[in-house]
């Protein structure tokens, strides 16, 4: 009867949220975009255009000149040399105001004037006349000497900086050669004649590439071109074969048809309120209106199928329970899946369906999940908050002024629908029984080698956003909470007295290894260290749940003195007076903008704009009825807070719905927390309870496994809430479920559910007697 009941009351918070979720959709007020851009140039004339000519959002003043020439080419050029254009022939890429180097090229920037003796594979040497440069995409040498670090460069550019110096050059990690300032230094080669940063070379596919800076105030790049010197920032490139192009973020298919430049916006569009605007001579518009019910013609039938299938599945799952319909739930299961996945290859065509069809499927996900007949309390509680990530994703999707907001809410909707079927498959397939400790230890190493290779992947090739649109980070994490917990476990029982001294070596070494390369991770590709913040408050709950499980005290205490002294000293440092932070020389910036945002307007937006959203908000929302009168409407205010989609989602959920919203999340992620804790609590139970080793080895590796998982996801909680309230100095982190996700949730949540779900492998009470303790025979 209690189990009915929390099932009932989740159910009814899900019908309420998908209700909100239609209510927004069915308010959405209609919208218009230009399907197609037709430009018509005499030869021998010119145009220029604007950002508003191109139905492209972004601010900035980035102007795109056209010029045809006596034989009728097309020519494109930045009008104002700001850059932001891109150009896609084929394969390649080519950036506007970029020049591949090759021998013999001569290039000026201020005064200095520079001449390229070898242009190899991943080698460049050039000279200025005085000094002989080398630079090989990772570090740089001035007449053969590696140049030192700079000045006040943090730890992780000098942790960097020493890997690249020994490192051999296929292991270097990528960084830019930026050219001006006074200083030679790092990968910055000094010119005193220009501004730091005025031009930079990078590698490109193996060839190095120089571009101009941007900005109004950049030193012109001249690059000689049949003796002729030209500006780079302002040089045109043939539109000849070119397929696309990108100003800003938007990009737009390319077709020259005759005297007509035909241009297709496809990323990043403006929406009208009409479908009229003031256009130029030469330049004429084909008017589409938004399309919420948009299928892909060659999608349509399987994912409306997959809908269906999910739903069918959910209702039969509720009214059935025997044998037969098992077949039925995981043929539904597999078809969310491969719904899921589908949407996330159509999104990253390009093809994206409508908002309906994405929410109709997301919702056959959460309904599926919720109606499953082994959804526990962690699973309920997860599906809801999911839930309640979708309706705010939506809301600032349709709330935007352009396209790409949507984008979102449709792929953390099409990960949801993945996962969530992937979810379902996993615990409908689980066994019965505890696997055996061999193959899971060998599967445990391949998840810890599988995270560190896809974490050096990212310091190589990638940055802080992730490597190949994703985030190994987030894969890391559970790599390292689930290896944690197999030591942890083993320390606590027995453990297997005949292994080898080299796989114990590596039962404690893997998780120390993987927690290294996490904070080595952090400090080199992350400007901040909200990471650190994270992996330490997780450390500490681990401790403290070993303490527990040990019955050790001093350990609680220890951790409970350090929670407390954090707490004290941020007090203090926020009730201090402001000082010079920038002699800090580490992360100073960052303390400065917490301590006073109204003195750092352009880095402290995010906090200043955030603040303003929440005070507008109040209790009841901006508009007195929980943001139920705003459902559907604009959120360009909200809109303007950086990263309004990830860190500070929580802002513009109290500014749209009030606090008294926020208040019903906070309970709700509570009982997300509370369910986690109460499934670990009882894998320590059964394994207490068990009279079989690998019974009671899997009771602990369940327990710690989700005690691990708590920790991190209680830590993304508190810093974004923390960030967003401005109680602590970093950056922030994305909020668990309601930022938009896509890695967090396939790599982390969704195993995390199905592990503090009871279609985890069970514990058996009255197992068949192969042993009568918790040790090995």
């Amino acid at each position: 009867m209690r189990a009915i009941g929390w099932k009932s009351l989740a159910a009814a918070v899900l019908a309420l949220l998908c209700a909100l979720q239609a209510l927004a959709l069915l308010r959405t007020a209609p919208a218009w975009l230009p399907a197609a851009i037709d430009l018509s140039l005499p030869r021998g004339a010119e145009m220029v255009l604007g950002r508003a000519e191109l139905a492209a959002p972004q601010a900035g003043t980035t102007h795109l000149r056209l010029r045809r020439d006596g034989a009728g080419a097309w020519y494109a050029a930045s009008a104002d040399g700001v850059q932001g254009l891109r150009f896609e022939r084929g394969p390649e890429r080519l950036r506007g105001g970029a020049r591949v180097l090759r021998a013999g090229q001569q290039f000026q920037l201020g005064a200095t004037h520079y001449r390229v003796s070898a242009a190899d594979a991943g080698a460049l040497t050039f000279g200025d006349g005085a000094h002989a440069w080398e630079y090989d995409g990772a570090r740089v040498r001035r007449d053969g000497e590696v140049l030192a670090a700079c000045p006040g460069a943090g730890p992780g550019a000098r942790l960097l900086g020493l890997w690249n110096r020994w490192a051999p050059p296929a292991l270097g990690v990528a960084r830019a050669l930026r050219m001006g300032g006074n200083l030679s230094c790092g990968t910055q080669l000094g010119n005193a004649g220009a501004a730091s940063g005025s031009a930079q070379i990078v590698f490109e596919d193996g060839v190095a590439v120089l571009s101009a800076a941007t900005g109004p105030e950049r030193a012109p790049l001249l690059v000689m071109e049949n003796g002729v010197p030209r500006d780079l920032a302002l040089a045109e490139q043939a539109l000849t074969q070119v397929t696309a192009i990108g100003v800003g973020r938007t990009r737009m298919l390319a077709r020259i048809e005759g005297d007509v430049l035909r241009l297709q916006p496809r990323q990043r569009v403006a929406l009208f309120a009409e479908a009229r605007s003031a256009l130029p001579q030469g330049v004429r518009w084909r008017w589409e209106r938004r399309d919420a019910w948009a299928w892909p013609a060659a999608a349509s039938w399987w994912l409306a199928g997959a809908a269906l299938a999910g739903l069918l599945a959910a209702c039969f799952a509720r009214r059935r329970r025997t044998a037969r319909s098992a077949p039925i739930r995981i043929g539904a299961a597999c078809a969310l899946a491969g719904a899921g996945l589908g949407l996330l290859l159509l999104q990253r065509a390009g093809q994206a369906p409508g908002v309906a069809p994405t929410l109709l499927l997301s919702w056959a996900a959460l309904w599926y999940t919720l109606a499953a007949r082994r959804a526990s309390p962690v699973m309920t509680a997860g599906v809801v908050l999911l839930a309640a990530g979708l309706l705010l994703q939506l809301e600032l999707g349709i709330g935007a002024a352009d396209t790409s907001w949507l984008r979102h809410f449709q792929k953390t909707a099409a990960a949801s629908t993945l996962g969530l079927g992937l979810a379902g498959i996993a615990m409908l397939l689980a066994p019965g029984q505890a696997p055996r400790q061999a193959r899971v230890e060998l599967l445990l190493l391949v998840l810890a080698g599988a995270a560190l290779a896809a974490l050096l992947l990212q310091v190589v090739w990638g940055n802080e956003t992730g490597v190949f649109d994703l985030q190994p980070v987030e894969f890391a994490k559970l790599a390292l909470s689930v290896l944690t917990a197999h030591c942890v476990a083993l320390g606590l029982g027995a453990g297997d007295g005949r292994a080898s001294a080299p796989l114990r070596w590596l039962r404690l070494a893997s998780p120390a290894l993987l927690f290294i390369v996490l904070l080595a991770v952090a400090l080199v590709q992350v400007d901040d260290y909200s990471p650190l913040i994270l992996l330490l408050v997780w450390a500490a709950a681990m401790l403290l749940a070993w303490s527990c499980a040990a019955r050790k005290a001093a350990p609680a205490l220890l951790v409970a003195l350090l929670a407390a002294g954090c707490l004290l000293g941020l007090a203090m440092v926020r009730g201090a007076a402001p000082v010079d932070v920038a002699q800090w020389q580490f992360y100073g910036e960052r303390f400065g903008v917490w301590l006073d945002p109204a003195a750092h307007p352009h880095t402290g937006q995010q906090l200043l704009l955030g603040a303003q959203a929440i005070a507008h908000g109040g209790w009841f929302g901006a508009d007195g009825l929980l943001g139920l009168a705003a459902l559907g409407g604009g959120a360009l205010d909200a809109l303007a807070i950086p990263a309004v989609q990830d860190d500070f989602a929580p802002s513009f959920l109290l500014g749209r719905h009030g606090l008294i919203a926020g208040l019903m999340l906070w309970a709700l992620q509570a009982l997300f927390l509370g369910a986690l804790l109460h499934a670990a609590w009882r894998a320590w139970q059964d394994g207490s309870r068990a009279r079989d080793y690998r019974q009671a080895w899997l009771g602990r590796f369940r327990c710690f496994v989700l005690c691990g998982g708590a920790a991190f996801v209680f830590g993304h909680f508190l810093l974004s809430w923390g960030t967003n309230l401005a109680f602590f100095p970093v950056m922030g982190q994305p909020m668990s479920f309601l930022s938009a996700g896509g890695s967090h949730l396939l790599f982390f949540i969704f195993p995390l559910l199905v592990l503090g779900s009871p279609a985890a492998p069970t514990i058996e009470e009255n197992p068949p007697c192969r042993s009568t303790s918790n040790t090995k025979p």
